[in-house]
């Protein structure tokens, strides 16, 4: 108790550089996962798509991501095991902070999209695991987090798998695609509209005190999704079949009207982006400065001050502008040969996981969400269709991850409790 009354002030500056430093390794590296897929299939540019993730990312953070954020803040660590010393929370929560910030960095710099969820889990976990004592992990709520690792790609690689038929059958297979893109469209633009809308009513406003009954969160996001379908009718309207585009290339026209739909789609993946991975960031933050706010009182329960999660999604914002660009062109270039209607099936199968997630409360990885959806993609395009080197990569950055994120935390704790102790 001592400590946190005589270094408390110290402790939550400290919790604040190292939250924005994680939040900051957040924008940088896992911004690939939102916005790859569209720079990669060139429906957007990479300014373009900075410009969305700016602020779809910090709407998602500020608008939906107070479920997960309680997640990580108290479903790893039993609090009641850390009531007589708080202040061990305090440095572990520190710990896992900035060690998760310092791997991204690194990984950032070589170009390697790793999951920032595994980082921060895997550095929470070891902390607890070793600075406390195994009982202190509720291993029972990470091993639901490790199977929601498995079960997010499956799903959104189902989900993408059977998006991208249907815009096979409907569209790319018929005799007149470019004339049945313009017809159905509209359509899997209303669908991304209400889907965000809905879980952002439902599930995302009732940390800012808006508290809507399903229904009413249905015709609201009903009216939101027409105004979304409107809006991209009036795009469309633009577009023409151009000839000589499609003799070299005979969807050349239809990709075009599939551009207009994955500026949507970039949209939502971004929204969703921000609503699950500010939790990374904001969680540990959060708790540090519940514990030093109560004098020491770990509580079961403690309101999320709105100015944690600005903070969260200013640093993401921050770090996808000053260094997303290199993991944005290593995922948007590498993985697959991606246009405009195949990025759309990933980008909104993985976003629509994403926000369920997201809603329920499960810290998914969005990496492996979305490397599920690709695979999705290239698998009703045939095996041959995807880079298997690269997946193979993807997935060895997802073994170290872990292990890198537990065993510099558990450095950092121990060198924290010296210095404060």
């Amino acid at each position: 108790m001592t400590i946190i009354a005589e270094y408390g002030d110290i402790l939550v500056i400290m919790a604040c550089i190292f939250g924005f430093f994680m939040a900051w390794g957040v924008g940088a590296n896992d911004v690939a996962n939102a916005m790859g897929t569209s720079v990669g299939s060139k429906a957007l540019t990479l300014k373009q798509a900075i410009m969305i993730a700016i602020v779809f990312e910090f709407a998602g953070a500020y608008l939906a991501g107070g479920a997960v954020t309680a997640t990580i803040r108290k479903g790893i660590i039993d609090p009641a095991m850390l009531s007589g010393t708080p202040e061990l929370l305090v440095y572990g929560m520190l710990s896992a902070l900035l060690a998760a910030g310092i791997w991204l960095l690194v990984a950032t710099a070589f170009g390697w999209p790793v999951s920032t969820t595994h980082t921060i889990v895997g550095a929470i976990v070891g902390f607890a695991a070793v600075g406390v004592g195994v009982d202190a992990v509720n291993w029972g709520k990470v091993g639901k987090i490790v199977a929601s690792w498995v079960v997010s790609p499956v799903t959104a690689g189902l989900i993408a798998f059977f998006l991208f038929r249907s815009v096979q059958r409907l569209i790319l297979d018929t005799e007149e695609p470019f004339k049945n893109a313009k017809k159905y469209v509209p359509y899997y633009i209303f669908l991304v509209g209400f889907m965000i809308s809905m879980v952002t009513f439902t599930k995302g406003l009732k940390h800012i005190g808006l508290d809507l009954s399903f229904g009413t969160s249905a015709l609201i996001s009903t009216g939101v999704a027409a105004v979304t379908m409107l809006l991209g009718i009036t795009m469309l309207k633009k577009i023409k079949a151009n000839k000589e585009d499609d003799k070299e290339y005979h969807f050349a026209s239809v990709e075009k009207v599939f551009g207009v739909l994955m500026m949507f789609t970039a949209c939502a993946m971004a929204f969703a982006h921000g609503s699950n991975d500010v939790a990374n960031a904001v969680g540990p933050l959060a708790a540090v400065v519940g514990v030093v706010s109560s004098a020491g009182e770990v509580a079961q329960k403690t309101a999320m001050p709105v100015w944690i999660l600005l903070l969260g999604g200013g640093g993401i914002v921050a770090g996808l502008v000053m260094y997303g660009h290199k993991v944005i062109a290593t995922v948007g270039n590498n993985i697959t040969e991606l246009t405009p209607s195949r990025g759309f099936a990933a980008t909104l199968a993985a976003a629509t996981t994403v926000v369920f997630a997201s809603g329920t409360g499960l810290p998914i990885s969005t990496t492996h969400t979305l490397v599920g959806a690709v695979l999705g993609v290239g698998l009703a395009r045939g095996l041959s269709a995807l880079n298997l080197r690269v997946i193979g990569t993807i997935f060895a950055s997802w073994v170290v991850t872990l292990p890198a994120g537990a065993g510099l935390a558990i450095m950092f704790f121990f060198m924290l409790k010296g210095m404060f102790s």
